[in-house]
């Protein structure tokens, strides 16, 4: 009796192990396009991005100074010889044990986050520059081993994940295929041999990576994976590249796989056309959609408007430029990754604080009309026309006259962006646009009654004398049923 049983259970073991193998994914398109994307990411709506590294040193220009203070003529060249003298004297590796890190608290830095409403948490592993944020055992040029001596990596993803937020990382490795390369044009340190392990390959934007690059490129994403369990990896633009494509997609395989093992749900986000619509989630630059996506995407944009990285004469967008955007971005099926660049220090400007904060009040009382919603028929209406495209920011301002869709269970959320100081009109809510007639609303934050009336031209709200938020209004709408 006992062998049989001991058989059978073998066999339901074998055949859960098959179904299981056959559901593994392989480094195929076919195979990757079973993946679907996490509900929680589609849930989160709003994400932290921290571009933060030795470039925050020098803080001029943009966390673009390592190349640029290469290229002869430059703002940053002329800015770097005056200022430090000439790169074969003083070049970027000598800024590395200028940052220190002193200040970095990942503690108070989640709590900020939070406070921020923000659901998860995206530092920049790696950025052009090379020099890896976390402990690698594929490079000595990392923040463990030089510079602050933490692992700022893995101090940020235990924080993140003891604080209940989800932990996801970005690697720009792929691009220092040629970042330093202005470096080999004039007298650098660049062609100093024993620096090669850092600044190489310095190759020419057009030369196709060597398959020992890429193969590292694969191996950092792994170590990455491996140690610290994310659940979103970022990618920049060139990871494009034609001679990546097996990579690419064996990373994917690996990625998702791990994912099983660890039984949660992850992201991989690209931009432009590097993975297949369905096989990850795109992601646009400083730009969002027009319109609706079916597939869900992300906008990450930063609150600097020069820099991603700290530099001393970055201009910031105010709060309400990021929770109306957020709002607009949200209702066309995307999620917003905000991006802080913190002083060498470790400390996050007061500029930035203050958007974080003014956005996190907002969500307090408005997040039921932004968390777990989902795109409605229309994503909105009203006079302002919206920016649309990477690259493209929200030139013109949002008025209270513009009003955007979102959606949970049963109720429409119409949030306009701004505070009406006069009637609402809603066309798509009108009693023959055939969304259906309205049972009630109720204003987010607000007890008191909201005045209104639906007729065959449009539904209008009544402007209130006491709204609970600045910068917009979200109102709950339900329907007779």
């Amino acid at each position: 009796m006992k062998k049989i049983k001991a058989s059978l259970l073998i066999l339901a073991f074998l055949a859960v192990s098959n179904i299981y193998a056959q559901d593994r994914y392989q480094a195929t398109w076919e195979s990757l396009s079973k993946y679907k994307t996490a509900e929680w990411f589609r849930d989160a709506k709003f994400g932290i991005f921290i571009h933060w590294g030795v470039y925050s040193v020098p803080a001029f220009g943009s966390e673009w100074y390592p190349r640029e203070m290469y290229q002869a003529n430059s703002a940053e060249y002329k800015h770097h010889v005056a200022t430090y003298g000439p790169q074969s004297k003083f070049g970027y590796k000598d800024f590395i044990p200028m940052f220190k890190a002193e200040k970095f608290d990942p503690k108070a830095w989640v709590e900020l986050f939070k406070k921020a409403g923000a659901k998860y948490v995206v530092p920049v592993a790696e950025h052009h520059d090379g020099f890896a944020m976390y402990k690698t055992s594929l490079s000595k040029w990392n923040a463990f081993d030089m510079g602050p001596h933490r692992d700022v990596v893995g101090e940020l993803a235990a924080e993140v994940k003891k604080q209940g937020l989800i932990f996801g990382l970005s690697s720009h490795r792929i691009e220092h295929w040629w970042f330093f390369n202005g470096g080999k044009k004039f007298d650098s340190d660049v062609l100093d041999p024993k620096y090669d392990a850092y600044y190489g390959p310095a190759h020419n934007e057009d030369e196709t990576m060597s398959p020992e690059y890429m193969n590292d490129w694969l191996m950092r994403d792994m170590e990455l994976v491996n140690n610290y369990q994310p659940q979103l990896v970022w990618f920049d633009w060139w990871i494009e590249q034609p001679a990546l494509t097996p990579y690419r997609k064996s990373f994917a395989a690996f990625y998702y796989n791990k994912a099983q093992d660890w039984n949660k749900e992850v992201v991989i986000n690209y931009k432009n056309s590097s993975y297949p619509d369905g096989v990850a989630v795109l992601d646009l630059e400083r730009g969002k959609l027009g319109e609706i996506r079916p597939q869900a995407w992300q906008t990450d944009d930063a609150i600097g408007n020069q820099s991603w990285g700290y530099t001393t004469t970055n201009t910031f967008k105010d709060a309400r430029y990021v929770v109306t955007n957020l709002i607009d971005i949200v209702s066309k099926n995307g999620n917003l990754l905000l991006n802080i660049g913190p002083k060498s220090d470790g400390t996050i400007t007061e500029q930035e604080t203050q958007v974080l904060l003014g956005t996190g009040k907002w969500l307090e009382v408005n997040g039921e009309a932004i968390y777990a919603t989902r795109p409605w028929k229309v994503y909105g209406e009203g006079p302002t026309k919206s920016a649309s495209g990477s690259f493209a920011d929200q030139k013109v301002p949002f008025t209270w006259k513009d009003v955007r869709f979102t959606t949970k269970g049963d109720v429409l959320y119409v949030t306009a962006l701004g505070s009406p100081n006069g009637e609402l009109g809603v066309k798509s809510l009108s009693l023959k646009s055939g969304n259906g007639k309205i049972a009630a609303i109720k204003m987010l934050g607000n007890d008191q009654k909201v005045s209104w009336k639906q007729n065959d031209s449009e539904l209008t709200i009544e402007p209130s004398k006491n709204y609970p938020s600045e910068y917009a209004v979200s109102y709950a709408v339900t329907f007779v049923h």
